[in-house]
This record gives structure tokens, C-alpha cells and sequence, in this order.
């Protein structure tokens, strides 16, 4: 598994690390049943604290996204595809994106292209 983690980021580390999980989740590079590797292996192979992967897979696994099993690591669920749920938290963290767009002048044409563009982008 490759990550990209920028180590200059304002981004805590361990929130780039869910977060690229969650992105190759979406466009299906990891699939359910597959292995992540260990913490231990992961902090190694990016150069941080197992400390800040371990925060990063209890992140994933307080999500649902991953199970974490001590004969076989962690491993990407199935959580329920094809089951969507849209929560008041998808509602509220995507109205506040829009809303930081608008504020800084996007139009809802901008904003609405945009969004098409990143909807073909997780889906292809």
C-alpha cells in the first residue's frame, strides 16, 4: 500500500494516513477482505511513530472501515456497500465546504462543476 503523506501538512499524519484509506476504499484499490499492513510495518515504511498509526487505524476502525482482528490484522470491511447512508454529518461537513467555496467567491456553476469533477474522479 502506498500512501502519500506530506509531513509539512498542517494535516495531523494520522489523518492523511485514514484519510488515503478511505480514498482507495472509494475507488476500489483496496477491496473488503484485503490486508493493510501492520502498524508496526506502515510506521516503518513512512517514517513515523507506530503511535500515530495506531491513532489513524482506531480512527478507521471506530468508522467501520476496517476490522482489526489479532490473528489477522487489520483488513478492510465490508461495510456495507450499495447500502448508502448520507448522515447529518456528510450534510453538515459538505454544506460547510460549499459554504467555505461561496465565501470565497465560487459560483454554484463553479462549485456544482467542481463537485461533477470529483464525483467522475472516485468513480472511474
Amino acid at each position: 500500500m502506498i500512501l502519500r503523506i506530506d509531513m509539512a501538512s498542517d494535516i495531523p499524519i494520522y489523518q492523511q494516513i485514514r484519510n488515503q484509506v478511505v480514498l482507495a476504499v472509494a475507488k476500489e484499490i483496496l477491496k473488503p477482505g484485503d490486508a493493510l499492513p501492520t502498524v508496526r510495518q506502515l510506521a516503518q515504511d513512512i517514517g513515523v511513530n507506530p503511535m500515530t498509526v495506531n491513532k489513524a487505524y482506531a480512527l478507521l476502525k471506530d468508522e467501520g472501515l476496517i476490522i482489526i482482528d489479532r490473528r489477522h490484522g487489520a483488513q478492510i470491511s465490508d461495510c456495507g456497500k450499495g447500502d448508502i447512508v448520507f448522515n447529518q454529518d456528510f450534510d453538515n461537513r459538505l454544506e460547510l465546504l460549499i459554504s467555505e467555496a461561496r465565501m470565497r467567491g465560487a459560483t454554484k456553476q463553479e462549485i456544482t462543476k467542481h463537485l461533477l469533477n470529483l464525483i467522475d474522479l472516485v468513480f472511474e
